[in-house]
């Protein structure tokens, strides 16, 4: 039972790392295709719209088929998107190859949700998010960082070449380890998937990881350049710097995955306030390196710990329809993804990259405040699936 779920969570680091390695190699990519960072950013904001605009759909019509096809699918559609960004000649060519693999993201993250929750039942669903949510740790402990080393040592195109790599092998080992996984339990139709937005605190959740994650991407989409501009990291230690950031993240996962059965809003109000902090406190850190290090700490910490426990909040909210309920998360994560990387290249071509963090803080603030009108509403009780 743990394997099927250790597997989908390596497929789902290839995954995420396709959609999070631009974080690393937007100073690069920038200055060998002749175009400003915040021009470059937009890359980021592309994807993510791809993946909210088309995240419901798919996943609602997908949901049908037999998942270890599919999963595959989507990893060779990776591998074919990534080898096309690393041959790409400007911006254009390089934006369409960002769409191929926008289109999967949502597709695989809620069908391999479903799948994990599946296999351990709805009081462990937290437990087996944070498993799949380890491969989006790991994008982000190993996945961008070391993308962002490759780009330092053989320029920014081998990354994606790496890329490509690594998701025709987790294809291969899903093809080989991965049992067929059509589901027993019946399918909902289309329409009475879609019926879950009549409910308004589905909408509320997912409203909430629209702020949460707008917050969070108007700063982390910078990162590399915070650390280049302000810090003064050279590139090989802007990758080690990245990694260390994403490292800390495995402490959120876990305590994310452990708080959230209990109470998923309030998990989310409990690790979103501490975030606020460390994005305020950044950009005052960094003329004291060890101050700097507990404040990226506090912000990477925090930051992981909200993938799980928003994927996990959005999911309960509607439990007769955990799938489409996931891609509705997933759809209002990007959407908030390409709405932070557009406010973050707006505050940095007004005021600097130096103003990111206290624009961060204000949305997560705002998100802070939802979750407790979420609260006060009240919990309505879950309703039995059968």
């Amino acid at each position: 039972m743990l394997l099927p779920i250790i597997l989908l969570s390596a497929a789902g680091f290839t995954v995420l790392t396709t959609e999070f390695i631009l974080v690393g190699l937007l100073p690069s990519l920038a200055r060998d295709l002749d175009v400003s960072v915040s021009q470059a950013g937009l890359l980021v904001t592309l994807f993510a719209f791809a993946v909210a605009a088309s995240g419901p759909f798919l996943t609602a019509y997908f949901s049908r088929f037999e998942r270890k096809r599919l999963f595959i699918v989507v990893l060779l559609l990776f591998a074919a998107s990534n080898l096309i960004a690393a041959i790409a000649p400007n911006l254009g060519v390089l934006a369409f190859a960002r769409v191929i693999p926008a289109l999967g993201v949502p597709v695989f993250w809620a069908l391999a949700s479903e799948t994990a929750v599946d296999l351990v039942g709805q009081e462990r669903a937290g437990r087996a998010i944070s498993v799949i949510s380890f491969g989006v740790i790991c994008a982000t402990v190993i996945g961008v960082p070391t993308g962002t080393l490759i780009a330092d040592a053989f320029g920014w195109r081998a990354a994606f070449v790496a890329l490509a790599i690594a998701s025709l092998l987790k294809a291969t080992l899903l093809f080989v380890f991965l049992p067929d996984s059509r589901a027993d339990k019946p399918q909902m139709k289309l329409l009475e998937q879609f019926q879950v937005l009549r409910d308004p605190r589905v909408s509320g959740h997912v409203l909430l990881s629209i702020l949460l994650f707008t917050g969070m991407f108007t700063a982390y989409t910078y990162l590399a350049d915070l650390f280049e501009r302000l810090a003064g990291f050279d590139g090989s230690v802007v990758g080690w710097a990245l990694m260390a950031f994403g490292a800390v993240g495995l402490i959120g996962n876990t305590l994310g995955g452990r708080i959230v059965d209990r109470n998923p809003l309030a998990a989310s109000l409990i690790f979103s306030v501490p975030m606020a902090l460390g994005l305020v406190l950044v950009v005052p850190a960094i003329q004291s390196l060890p101050l700097f290090a507990l404040t990226l700490a506090l912000w990477g910490i925090t930051q992981a710990a909200l993938f799980p426990v928003s994927h996990v909040r959005v999911m309960k909210s509607a439990p007769q329809a955990p799938a489409f309920a996931a891609s509705l998360n997933i759809s209002g994560a990007n959407l908030g993804i390409g709405v932070g990387a557009m406010v973050g290249g707006r505050v940095i071509d007004a005021i600097g990259i130096g103003g990111v963090g206290y624009v961060a803080a204000g949305i997560v603030a705002a998100s802070v405040l939802l979750g407790f009108v979420l609260m006060s509403a009240g919990e309505r009780p879950e309703p039995e699936v059968v």
